[in-house]
């Protein structure tokens, strides 16, 4: 491992603060390879060979609504696009969940219902509680890009009972988006309500990134975030190569799994079978997941929750 780097390392396996200048020597090292193992390090002491990944159905909030049967494989349905307004988003949440059953129902930014509550945060916690009696199991993301008042919106989601799945960093590439970890990184209670933090952009930034600037910026999230417990990347933005390069960078979930592949493929060339042997082959063990992040069976074919 890079001398430059391996004294802070040491310092994050020994649980220590890290100072400016500690920061300052991760963010600046061009070691992508040293950055990597350190990262898979600690991912590895948080949580084994273990990665998780999720299978999700999408549905948008102002198109039709789902019909016929659920897709057995799949392990959260999600509500997609920005509600018109509070009666909108409640609506579509409580139509999805009558249809999807069993199936976590998750969705919406928390910007976007920030928007539509006229950002008064009275009007928002309203909206969430709401949102949670209509059968929302988590809120899709909250965006650290823009976002004014961290520690306001982590108040509103905690007094609403409501959790987020992820953090994202918005458009954010570069510096400043290794600024926006950083803020992460301060916000105190973050993990309590948002499980994951989503390094990489969830649109094309512009100009397009790197794979070297992709997987530095997971692997320097992993080391520098330690008060959320995940990080994830997204299959279907970013495709099963680099997914399964970042699992060796410091992921340890992978997002956005589509149900259902091509037509003809048949079940051994469906994206839940692609995603497990990406998994196996970089070296760690598939654990299917749903909206909740609870375990489902192992077996592809089964609705059956591990552990009932």
């Amino acid at each position: 491992m890079s001398e430059d780097v391996t004294p802070v390392v040491q310092k994050l396996v020994d649980g220590l603060q890290l100072s400016e200048a500690d920061w300052a020597r991760l963010i600046g090292s061009s070691d992508l390879i040293a950055l990597g193992m350190a990262a898979d390090a600690v991912r590895r002491r948080r949580h084994d060979d273990r990665v998780t990944f999720v299978q999700v159905l999408e549905v948008p909030v102002d198109g039709e609504q789902l019909e016929g049967p659920i897709p057995k494989q799949t392990g959260e349905v999600r509500v997609t696009g920005c509600p018109a307004s509070h009666a909108t988003a409640v609506a579509a949440v409580r139509a999805v969940v009558a249809h999807a059953g069993a199936v976590p129902v998750t969705g919406f930014a928390f910007a976007d219902l920030d928007a539509v509550s006229g950002h008064d945060r009275n009007r928002l916690g309203t909206l969430l509680g709401d949102l949670r009696a209509a059968g929302l199991a988590q809120l899709g993301e909250v965006s650290a890009e823009g976002l004014r008042d961290p520690d306001g919106a982590l108040a509103v989601l905690r007094s609403s009972g409501v959790t987020a799945a992820r953090v994202t960093l918005g458009t954010a590439t570069g510096d400043v988006a290794l600024s926006l970890i950083r803020q992460v990184a301060s916000w105190e209670g973050v993990g309590q309500v948002c499980r994951c933090l989503a390094p990489l952009p969830r649109v094309g930034p512009s100009p397009p990134s790197t794979g070297y600037a992709d997987l530095r910026q997971v692997a320097l999230a992993r080391l520098l975030v330690d008060n959320i417990e995940s990080i994830q990347v997204d299959w279907s933005r970013y495709g099963p190569k680099l997914a399964q390069v970042a699992l060796t960078f410091g992921a340890d979930d992978v997002d956005a799994v589509p149900v259902a592949g091509g037509e003809n493929q048949g079940w051994r060339r469906s994206p839940g079978e692609e995603i497990r042997r990406n998994i196996t082959g970089a070296g760690f063990t598939p654990v299917p997941r749903d909206g909740r992040f609870e375990a489902l069976d192992v077996d592809p074919g089964s609705e059956r929750r591990a552990g009932h």
